[in-house]
C-alpha cells in the first residue's frame, strides 16, 4: 500500500503481463474470491495469503480487498472458498511476527495453529528479515484424522540492501510431497533447504547483488577455488551457514522422525523412573518434561 490503490493495481498489472502468479493484494471483490490454483503431478494446491498490517498506511474504506489483513474471518472465509476448489493443499503466506527476532512469538504460534486446525497444511512465513524455526507436525482434526503440516515462521530476504546481522541469509525450501493413490492422503515426506546468501558488491556496480549458495560457495574454496570468495567473503559465508542450520536445524525426512521417536520412547524410560515425589534423580530438578510423542517433530534451536 506505499503507493496506495494505484500502486496496487499497477503491481498487479506488471505481474499479469510479465506471467507471474500472485495473490493477497486485489484489483477487486471478485479476484479476491478467485483462489489462487495450481496443479503439480497431479497436485491442487490453494495459496492464500495475509499480512498483519501495511505500514500504517491505511486501506481505502470500502476497498478492504485491496489487501489480505489478518483477520479470522477473513481468514476462514478464504480456506472456505479454497476447500471448495477440491484441492489436496492449502498453503498459506504468512506476513508476521517480530522484526528480526530469529524465533517466533507466541502470536505467531497461536495463529498457526488456528490455520491448521482449520484446513492449511503448509505455512510459509516472513516479515522478520531474518530466519526463524521451522518444524512439521502430525494433528488430529475434531474428526478424529491425522494429518501432517508444516510451519517455517520465516525464511529472511532473498534480495536485500539491509545492513543488519543475519538480515542477507534465507534459504531456498525443497518439500516433497506425496500423495496416497489409494486414499488421497497428504504426506509431507522431507524438507530440506539451499543457504542463500546476497551478496553486496558495493554502490556502482552493474548487477550490485548477487545471490549464493553457500554451501556450494564454501565448498568451492576449501577445495582452493579463490575466483569467486575471498577470504573475508568466505568467512562472512561460514558465519551466516552456521548461523541459518542452528535456526532452521536439520533436513525434516521419515529418518530424521523415526530418530526422533526412538529418543522420545528413550527419554520416556528415563522420565518414568522418578521417586515418590515426582523428582527425577537424573535431572537434576524438577522431572524432565516429556514430547508429545507423534503429534510434533520439531527441529528448533
Amino acid at each position: 500500500m506505499d503507493k496506495g490503490e494505484n500502486g496496487v493495481i499497477s503491481t498487479l498489472d506488471t505481474l499479469d503481463e510479465i506471467g507471474i502468479s500472485h495473490t493477497g493484494t486485489y484489483r477487486n471483490i471478485e479476484e479476491q474470491n478467485d483462489i489462487l490454483i495450481k496443479e503439480a503431478n497431479g497436485v491442487k494446491i490453494a495459496f492464500i495469503s495475509f499480512t498483519y498490517g501495511t505500514n500504517g498506511i491505511p486501506v481505502p474504506k470500502g476497498k478492504e480487498y485491496l489487501v489480505n489483513l489478518i483477520d479470522e474471518n477473513l481468514i476462514l472465509e478464504q480456506i472456505k472458498l479454497a476447500k471448495e476448489k477440491d484441492v489436496d493443499i492449502i498453503c498459506a503466506s504468512m506476513h508476521w511476527g517480530i522484526e528480526y527476532a530469529q524465533k517466533q512469538s507466541a502470536e505467531q504460534e497461536k495463529l498457526a495453529n488456528f490455520l491448521f486446525e482449520n484446513g492449511v497444511d503448509i505455512i510459509i512465513g516472513n516479515h522478520a528479515h531474518v530466519i526463524e524455526p521451522m518444524e512439521k507436525r502430525k494433528i488430529t482434526l475434531e474428526d478424529g484424522t491425522e494429518k501432517e503440516v508444516f510451519v517455517v515462521y520465516a525464511l529472511g530476504n532473498f534480495v536485500s540492501g539491509q545492513i543488519k546481522e543475519h538480515t542477507k541469509s534465507t534459504a531456498i525450501l525443497d518439500m516433497q510431497i506425496r500423495k496416497v493413490g489409494a486414499t488421497g492422503k497428504i504426506e509431507i515426506d522431507s524438507v530440506d533447504y539451499i543457504p542463500v546468501y546476497c551478496y553486496d558488491k558495493g554502490a556502482g556496480v552493474r548487477n550490485r547483488y548477487e545471490l549464493i549458495d553457500i554451501r556450494a560457495a564454501i565448498e568451492a574454496y576449501d577445495s582452493g577455488d579463490t575466483s569467486k570468495v575471498n577470504a573475508s567473503l568466505y568467512r562472512t559465508l561460514k558465519t551466516e551457514l552456521a548461523n541459518i542450520e542452528k535456526v532452521l536445524g536439520n533436513p525434516i525426512t521419515k529418518e530424521t522422525e523415526q530418530e526422533e521417536s526412538v529418543e522420545d520412547e528413550s527419554e520416556a524410560n528415563e522420565t518414568n523412573t522418578i521417586d515418590n515425589k515426582g523428582f527425577n534423580p537424573r535431572s537434576g530438578g524438577g522431572g524432565r518434561r516429556l514430547k508429545n510423542k507423534g503429534t510434533l517433530v520439531p527441529f528448533i534451536f
